[in-house]
């Protein structure tokens, strides 16, 4: 049995976990308010905010684990990649939170980490993907297909050659001036507009890669067409737009989802990252699973956004093959 205390402050939320092998014993968030009023996230106000939170969170998730520090095993962090300013907050507090307990460290890389929180036992919904899988990883930031052969060989088949997924929504959001960040709004005022309402080109890129900058553009020149005729389009047809446009993308990445599943020969399909919390994303996913009598993997929403959790089961997996780090190792971004 093994006790893995994890740290996660690779963007704007401080987070700890403590696991206890692959069963979660808590997970403590602290989300960061400042950027809403930016329209993003501002780096040196998050390395701040994780300056003031890291204390408060790390003790937090201990008591809420019932253990001493004492009976912690080793300490997961996230590694990268990240904002460096963050990252360094949490990388720090790990090492010296292991050296002064004697604790050896675990780094983690925060996208494999993503993938990974499919594996923490969850009581409600015991089933794991069973090796290979597919995997669709798309959050703010990243937007990937990979194929998971075992723990950590992941096999990148496409990815964004530009703007990721949650980029493009969150810009169409911004565009909008529905707020930051603009996914979770889009998603809301989708489910009461018509998705068929207006129709955006997507990239024709070959093979499994992605490309959101044009989805944005074609978004913003239509935009603002109708704007010269009608000063009010956009709070007039709100809820049609995000429709629309999440539809728009959505259908783009499920259609490489899908192509890739079919060409590898696997039946089992996941999602994970932020954008996975997306409504639409979901359901289309599980429909496109039940018409190929695929089993699709959709995360609890817990557990899509950045998180501990997610870091400590990638660090449980490195810990069972004694995949230590050493204390000299800095952070990276990329």
């Amino acid at each position: 049995m093994s006790i893995i205390l994890a740290i996660e402050s690779s963007c704007d939320d401080t987070s700890a976990a403590v696991l206890q092998d692959d069963t979660l014993l808590s997970n403590i968030i602290a989300s960061q308010k400042v950027h809403e009023q930016y329209g993003g996230v501002v780096p040196e106000l998050a390395s701040r905010a994780h300056q003031q939170n890291i204390i408060p969170v790390v003790d937090g998730a201990i008591r809420e684990a019932g253990i001493k520090k004492e009976d912690i095993d080793a300490v997961a962090f996230t590694r990268g990649p990240g904002l460096m300013g963050s990252l360094m907050v949490g990388v720090s507090f790990a090492k010296s939170f292991g050296q002064a307990l004697g604790k050896p460290l675990i780094e983690v890389n925060h996208l494999q980490a993503h993938v990974l929180s499919h594996f923490i036992h969850k009581p409600e919904s015991p089933e794991k993907p069973e090796f290979p899988f597919i995997c669709l990883l798309v959050s703010g930031g990243h937007t990937q297909i990979l194929l998971l052969r075992s723990h950590f060989e992941m096999e990148v088949l496409g990815q964004t050659i530009d703007d990721a997924a949650g980029e493009a929504i969150d810009k169409a959001a911004k565009i909008m001036d529905l707020g930051y960040p603009g996914g979770p709004v889009i998603d809301r005022l989708a489910k009461e507009g018509n998705p068929d309402a207006y129709h955006f080109s997507t990239p024709q890129i070959q093979g499994y890669d992605y490309s959101f900058s044009g989805i944005k553009t074609s978004f913003l020149y239509f935009l603002r067409d109708r704007l010269k005729e009608d000063p009010d389009f956009i709070e007039k047809h709100k809820a049609d737009l995000c429709a629309s446009i999440q539809k728009t993308i959505v259908g783009f990445l499920l259609k490489k989802v899908e192509r890739a599943a079919l060409d590898h020969k696997v039946r089992q399909v996941a999602i994970a990252g932020g954008v996975s919390a997306n409504s639409l994303l979901r359901s289309e996913l599980q429909r496109i699973c039940d018409k190929h009598h695929w089993q699709a993997f959709i995360p609890p929403f817990k557990f899509c956004t950045d998180n501990a959790a997610m870091v400590g089961i990638a660090g449980y997996f490195k810990y069972l093959k004694g995949d230590f780090a050493d204390i000299s190792l800095p952070p990276y971004t990329r």
